[in-house]
Order: structure tokens, then sequence, then C-alpha cells
């Protein structure tokens, strides 16, 4: 059995769960606020959460532990995302009544239960990283980008 073929075979009751709420018909007028998938995604599907979320699945860390293990990310954007995570009750922040007071991150019972399902699309993406990448040249090769034409002022 194929990687893929067990991966379809693991996921097929999700897939038909996911078909089914797609197609049932919805009658009232959509509205992309209340609109579950979009609203939840959208605070844990960007990198930066992932990345915090897996990190903290290792083990708790303070804030600069956080920003060593994850170089590439701002200080405001570590911020703004482990906010965003803690309002989303993924993520608990406990402050120690030290001088100067410390802070340290872990992950709730519910990031604890989002844990799974990231790691499956981390895999997923490790393992399909080199045929993405090969996609997207042979795209750019047959799409080259279009130049705009700039007026004459």
């Amino acid at each position: 059995m194929t990687a893929h073929a067990k991966t379809k075979a693991d996921h097929s009751a999700a897939i038909r769960t996911v078909m089914a709420m797609i197609q049932t018909p919805v009658n009232t007028v959509f509205d992309a606020q209340k609109c579950p998938v979009r609203d939840v995604f959208a605070h844990i599907g960007d990198k930066w959460a992932s990345l915090i979320l897996q990190t903290l699945g290792y083990q708790p860390h303070r804030f600069g532990e956080l920003k060593r293990a994850i170089p590439d990310i701002s200080q405001a954007m570590l911020t703004g995302t482990l906010r965003s995570l803690q309002r989303d009750g993924l993520v608990h922040r406990q402050v120690f009544p030290t001088q100067p007071p410390s802070v340290e991150y872990r992950l709730s019972e519910l990031g604890e239960s989002l844990l799974g399902p990231v790691a499956t699309l981390v895999v997923w993406t490790a393992e399909h990283h080199g045929r993405i990448r090969e996609a997207r040249a042979s795209y750019d090769a047959e799409n080259p980008p279009v130049k705009k034409k700039v007026a004459a002022v």
C-alpha cells in the first residue's frame, strides 16, 4: 500500500463528513463571519501559529525560549500570535511572581487536542514538499509572469 493510499484510507471518514457538509444545502444566506472553518483557520492556519503550537507541544516555553526556537519570527508577530492563540483557548499563559515577573506559555487541553491534526499536516507537508516544488517550477515555466506596461507620464 502506498503512503498516499494509506493517508486516504486513514482520513476517509473525515473526508466523507466534509463532503456531506459541502453538499448539504444551507437554508440561510451565507455569512463568512459565522463560518467555523474560516473563523478557526484564520488563527491556526498561518505558519507562525502552527510552529508555535508544535513548539509548545514539545514542552512549555518562556517567551525568549519561543523566540529562540523560532528565530525568524519577529517579537511583535510572536506576541500577537501568542495572544491570538491564548484568546482562542489553545495556549495558557502563566505569570510567575518573580522579580522581574516571568511568563510561561503552555498548550491548554484544547491546544493539545489540536496537536495531532497539526502534526499530520506537518508530516504531509514534509512528505510532499518536493512534489509541490516541482509542480510550482513546472507551472512557472509554462506560465511566465506578465509584465505590466507602465504608462508614459
